[in-house]
């Protein structure tokens, strides 16, 4: 008999979050008490500017450092190396940061304890959750039902890729189609016995391949479920939601009837945000970039060897074409040939390039772009005119990306690689179209911090 408390996957993030800083504050306070820890007293001050300062900062690196992904908190291995990078950011950040946090302690192995603390009360709880709530026995348990093979091979391999904290009971359909998978027969399973026995909670469901017998009688069981309370979900909303892209089923002559603009892409209130901060952004990027461009002028002669910047002329929205700035990251004449996809480990691009690319540093000069208004810090990758020729003519919904500002960094940049061909652009292009369905500040934060990641751990190709 399956468990009846269960801990669905926005249900654990925040229960991560929520535990890790009550561990922090139950491990200062044992700090306080038993090692005349004074840096921060929470004992006296628990609730203080200090403190807020602090868990700021924690929630904020340990975001960026995957403290919250549940696939590395199950990992005793990630865990320990996510957190211990987030301790010492965040430590060091919070040490070095005036007015709001507390002076240097004048007794500096109270810094220690204090790091010490953090990473140790952290330490505990993860452990606790890995060997508890992080089992499959707290997973949420789906049914599949569909009558067509090729959908049920795209609802179990989706799931096991995405869907990590979800135990499918097995598929109901007219006849046994996938090999090592529970089967439900569709004319004679008891549904209501199914969702009782396993504490099913969603049924994931898709009518192609059923006869109009079988789709009548499984209506009339179905409306008896809805009524318990069980979530019923159509194939493609749920392959939507666990991979974060908007499927290729959908992609098809009738997309208006599953695609439609987010509601943020008229409200003035939302790009006046967007805008603010842009105008930020492309401040902050460019003085970034003069104070390192020293450092940044030797490495190009050394390991490039040619002119720092270049220009090249992109799609931007509504289709109007205009030029990027960027660090140069390949040898001279790369495309004395025509233009060609930047493909992973390209021989054009030079030793120094390659440095440029893994910290996403190439990308900088184009903060300027920013500035101007041509780009925004978020949207879709801005293509070459070339390249959009042809991708129109092979994707035909694929201009609708353009309807946004591009962007400096966009979901489908952190969440797919280097597109070097037809396929591996439209996969791009389907994560695209989940960032304009659904662009709101979260989605922008979350691109923002999984953008940061990317760069912390060199991941830029």
């Amino acid at each position: 008999m399956a468990l009846k408390t269960k801990l669905y996957l926005s249900e654990r993030i925040v229960l991560l979050r929520i535990i890790d800083v009550l561990f922090i504050g139950l491990g200062l306070m044992f700090s306080n008490l038993f090692f005349n820890l004074k840096y921060l007293n929470v004992v006296q001050a628990p609730i203080s500017t200090n403190t807020g300062v602090l868990i700021a900062y924690y929630l904020v690196w340990a975001q960026v450092f995957q403290l919250f992904n549940l696939r590395d908190s199950a990992s005793r291995f990630q865990t320990v190396r996510n957190l211990f990078i987030t301790t010492c950011v965040c430590v060091l950040q919070y040490l070095y940061t005036p007015i709001l946090t507390p002076v240097l302690p004048a007794n500096r192995i109270e810094i220690l304890i204090f790091f010490v603390t953090i990473f140790i009360s952290v330490f505990i709880w993860r452990n606790i959750y890995i060997f508890t709530i992080s089992k499959k026995q707290f997973y949420k348990h789906i049914l599949f039902v569909s009558g067509e093979k090729e959908v049920l091979s795209d609802m179990y391999l989706n799931a096991g890729l995405y869907a990590r904290d979800n135990a499918v009971v097995g598929y109901i359909s007219e006849n046994e189609t996938l090999e090592n998978q529970v089967f439900l027969d569709v004319n004679r399973t008891d549904i209501n016995k199914v969702i009782e026995e396993n504490d099913v909670k969603e049924i994931v469901i898709s009518l192609k391949g059923f006869s109009k017998d079988s789709i009548e009688a499984l209506n009339q069981k179905l409306v008896r479920v809805f009524e318990q309370g069980i979530n019923i979900v159509n194939y493609e909303d749920y392959i939507e939601k666990i991979t974060q892209c908007v499927p290729e089923n959908n992609l098809t002559e009738y997309f208006y009837k599953y695609f439609n603009f987010s509601e943020n892409h008229e409200n003035r209130l939302y790009l006046a945000v967007l805008r603010l901060l842009d105008i930020f952004a492309g401040i902050g990027g460019l003085l970034f970039l003069v104070l390192f461009l020293p450092l940044i002028i030797l490495g190009n002669l050394i390991g490039n060897r040619g002119a720092l910047f270049y220009k090249q002329e992109r799609v931007g929205r509504k289709g109007k074409n205009f030029n990027i700035i960027k660090l140069r990251s390949m040898v001279t004449n790369a495309e004395k040939n025509g233009a060609q996809w930047a493909v992973q480990n390209d021989s054009r691009i030079t030793k120094f390039g390659k440095f440029l690319r893994k910290t996403r540093l190439d990308e900088i000069p184009q903060f300027w772009n920013i500035l101007n208004g041509e780009m925004s810090l978020i949207g879709p990758r801005p293509e070459r005119p070339e390249f959009v020729k042809e991708l129109e003519k092979e994707i035909p919904l694929y201009g609708i990306r353009n309807v946004v500002k591009p962007g400096l960094t966009g979901w489908a940049q952190v969440m797919f690689p280097y597109a070097a061909t037809i396929e591996e652009q439209q996969k791009k292009l389907r994560y695209d179209l989940y960032y304009i369905k659904y662009r709101n500040l979260y989605l922008d934060f979350k691109i923002v911090i999984k953008t940061i990641n990317t760069v912390l751990y060199f991941k830029g190709q």
